[in-house]
């Protein structure tokens, strides 16, 4: 119905306004188009995109192409470097080398390979799960599995957190189930929604460990509770945590358990076993391409066989799958990438929070800066770009709400002291000159509390090595790293 009025009012739109030429009724699409966009940008919502090309062995900076000057990238997805790690680009060059850049076509015609079979079980390693099934893009293994699964099973209810990706909102429309929002983290409104159907009909709680726009980390183990309580599965979309938390880089479900994990002597009760389908990004803190679902043989093999986004796609390269295989054995074997990544976001937190600048508070790695202006958020990160070389992406609506506008900035493991302390300068040099609110003014405003403010890290100290034994991660080639581990302690004791 709702199409429906929309379609009606577009029509009267495009009659009353010249859209539809007279003499011959034909529609004048190239107008509309413009229309269209002219009105994205009245509205500061349309998306400017900035060419840079990232240099490998000067990770993070890169280079702005249109100026030849080298930017540092504080807005990157690639939090360890590990698009650039050495055991990456070796498996990668020697997988093209050997078979080329195409898979040949689909998984199942031609695409099917033992790479994909050894990323596969990677991947189910990784997270514990018998089975796990590769995409292309983690957008798509969401869309795939939830609209999948919402449609296979009998009258099926899906149960989505407010705040979910636009991946995830898509599977569970195209699943075509009867679906529930709840609010974001909030178990009272998921438990009252859940209680309101009966035991024996299928229920699907879709969330996420780590929500990248706010940072939030989601109430797993409670959340696994209601799910058992009311006869429901779980669908947690690990996107932004795989490689950066737990002792082997499986996410928050495993860090939150970390000493059972970390010991190898987990009681079949923590969050990663109870959750029963995890999905994840090879494209993140992975460093290279893809997506992919892990869950039980039987679940991984229902989306195998129905999944029209797994079907009819051509399978990544060889290589990119080789490079997402080396990296998942990298992270199990080795996390001094991301205790480095995680003192450099404790580090950038603190020293933000020392010059009232407006931090949304988290535990997680995410530092979203709030504006609360469209063209003020354009306005800052332009500033950063042209004046100081620094590269942050504006976030503005639809992706966040109206008035929430900011700017999201993503440390990596590279970004040592100095850069931390330019980005600062930088930072209250822009505040200052626009007159924008500081973190005291967003608080007075009641959008966060001296308390929230306050908020601690996932990451313990005795975890990043700061409580005993900082001597326990490898220093990343900065001179100034005994300066940084200074800082830290001084923060922290």
């Amino acid at each position: 119905m709702a199409a429906q009025v929309r379609y009606s009012q577009l029509a009267r739109y495009v009659r009353t306004r010249g859209f539809l030429q007279q003499a011959c009724y034909t529609f004048q699409y190239e107008s509309l188009y413009r229309h269209i966009l002219d009105q994205k940008k009245q509205d500061q919502t349309y998306r400017y995109f900035r060419s840079i090309s990232r240099l490998r062995d000067q990770f993070p900076f890169a280079l702005c192409n249109r100026t030849g000057k080298k930017v540092d990238v504080w807005c990157s997805n690639d939090y360890l470097g590990m698009g650039s790690h050495p055991a990456v680009i070796t498996a990668m060059e020697r997988d093209l080398r050997t078979y080329g850049a195409n898979s040949g076509g689909s998984r199942n015609i031609a695409g099917h390979s033992p790479r994909v079979e050894a990323l596969e079980a990677s991947i189910a390693q990784l997270h514990k799960k018998p089975a796990a099934l590769y995409f292309s893009s983690g957008f798509a293994a969401n869309e795939a599995a939830l609209s999948t699964l919402g449609s296979k099973l009998p009258d099926c209810v899906i149960f989505s957190d407010e705040l979910n990706h636009a991946s995830m909102i898509d599977g569970i429309r195209h699943a075509k189930a009867k679906r529930h929002i709840w609010k974001h983290n909030d178990l009272a409104s998921l438990e009252a929604l859940l209680a309101s159907y009966p035991l024996d009909v299928p229920k699907i709680i879709a969330f996420e460990s780590v929500y990248s726009m706010c940072g939030t980390i989601a109430p797993i183990h409670a959340i696994c509770d209601l799910a058992e309580k009311y006869g429901a599965i779980t669908f947690m979309d690990e996107a932004h945590a795989i490689g950066l938390y737990g002792p082997h880089g499986a996410g928050v479900a495993e860090h939150i358990d970390f000493a059972a994990h970390e010991s190898g002597r987990s009681n079949g009760r923590t969050a990663m076993e109870r959750v029963n389908i995890i999905s994840g990004s090879v494209s993140k803190g992975l460093g290279t391409m893809g997506g992919y679902i892990a869950g039980s043989a039987a679940l991984i093999d229902v989306v195998r066989s129905f999944a029209r986004g797994f079907i009819f796609t051509t399978t990544q390269s060889p290589a990119v799958m080789a490079g997402a295989h080396a990296a998942i054995q990298h992270q199990l074997q080795d996390r001094n990438g991301r205790i480095r990544l995680q003192r450099n976001v404790r580090a950038v937190k603190l020293k933000m929070a020392a010059v009232d600048l407006p931090v949304l508070p988290n535990r997680s790695h995410m530092v979203p800066l709030m504006i609360g202006d469209a063209e003020l958020t354009q306005r800052v990160t332009d500033i950063l770009f042209d004046e100081y070389h620094i590269y942050v992406q504006a976030i503005n609506s639809p992706t966040v709400a109206t008035s929430m506008e900011r700017i999201r900035i993503s440390p990596t493991g590279a970004h040592g002291p100095a850069q931390q302390d330019a980005l600062i300068d930088a930072l209250v040099d822009i505040w200052g000159r626009l007159g924008l609110r500081k973190a005291s003014d967003w608080q007075r405003a009641g959008v966060w509390s001296a308390h929230e403010a306050a908020t601690t890290q996932l990451w313990t100290d005795e975890q990043l090595g700061l409580a005993s034994s900082p001597s326990r991660v490898s220093p990343p080639s900065s001179p100034l790293h005994d300066i940084r581990l200074a800082l830290l302690s001084i923060f922290t004791e």
